[in-house]
């Protein structure tokens, strides 16, 4: 099934968290000069147009970066964040949206590699042309991300970041994304891997921080945005998280620091609030 389209989601709450830290994991990888390769398993479309049908049909984005991008008091790791979209919006009205490899790609220097993978056709061929001038540092695949990540840990640089991102329209989306961070922490274990994943009420999605707590990672942090309270009816995504193996030190405080912010601006009701949790060692 290959019915999801990250175009629809595009710049949401979700989007937000997801970026906002994926730019502070490269920012820390950039303090060395080695270096790194960055691996999405689910690429998407590489970059989104708000004014399509397919942005405007639920204009997700107004509810997150659109409350953000005229805002002068955003704390530091949100200012990067926004001043990152701002490449892409250079006129100054916010009318695209990068995806996570494009996002990467605003981090990366003329040693650093991306590796991207996608299954959609129409998704794929979009992030090939997002991509079309830079087939030197980026490789764009159509294939499945999850198979595919093994092949390349470690890799050669052995400095990576793994954004596991998968769309989890399907059940089996929870166990393999569990099955493919075990494995590649097993293949590469100094790797920094990041697991995105919604706050639904269906029962999967309820298990799955658990089920990653249990892969006994000794470095870990998982943090939760929750916009809202859980739907009475028990139908849509009302938060996300990200789990993340061998995080910077420097990342909880930072987080700390920043997400009671990002909370009250995002908020759609009182159930709004975030948890942060983190062991590093």
């Amino acid at each position: 099934m290959l019915s999801y389209r990250h175009a629809f989601h595009a710049g949401n709450h979700a989007d937000v968290l997801k970026h906002v830290v994926l730019l502070e994991l490269l920012a820390y990888f950039n303090r060395k000069d080695k270096p790194w390769y960055y691996i999405d398993t689910h690429g998407g479309g590489g970059c989104y147009a708000l004014m399509s049908a397919q942005a405007e049909k639920n204009a997700e984005f107004t509810d997150g970066i659109g409350r953000l991008w005229a805002r002068e008091d955003l704390p530091e790791p949100v200012a990067a964040y926004v001043a990152a979209v701002r490449q892409f919006n250079p006129q100054g009205r916010l009318l695209f949206y990068p995806g996570s490899p494009a996002l990467a790609m605003t981090a990366a220097r003329s040693q650093d590699r991306l590796r991207l993978f996608e299954l959609h056709p129409a998704d794929f061929e979009s992030l090939q042309r997002t991509f079309a001038a830079e087939s030197m540092r980026v490789q764009v695949s159509r294939s499945d991300g999850f198979a595919a990540l093994k092949s390349l840990l470690p890799p050669p640089s052995r400095r990576a970041l793994a954004l596991i991102d998968p769309p989890y329209e399907l059940k089996e989306d929870y166990r393999r994304a569990v099955e493919v961070l075990r494995d590649a922490m097993r293949r590469f274990p100094t790797g920094t891997y990041a697991l995105w994943y919604p706050m639904l009420s269906r029962g999967e999605a309820r298990a799955l921080p658990g089920r990653l707590a249990e892969l006994g990672a000794q470095s870990w942090l998982d943090v939760r945005l929750a916009v809202r309270s859980p739907p009475r009816d028990g139908f849509g995504m009302f938060g996300s998280g990200l789990y993340i193996v061998n995080p910077p030190w420097v990342l909880p405080a930072r987080l700390e620091a920043m997400m009671p912010w990002l909370v009250e601006r995002l908020a759609l009701d009182e159930g709004a609030g975030f948890d942060l949790e983190h062991h590093i060692e």
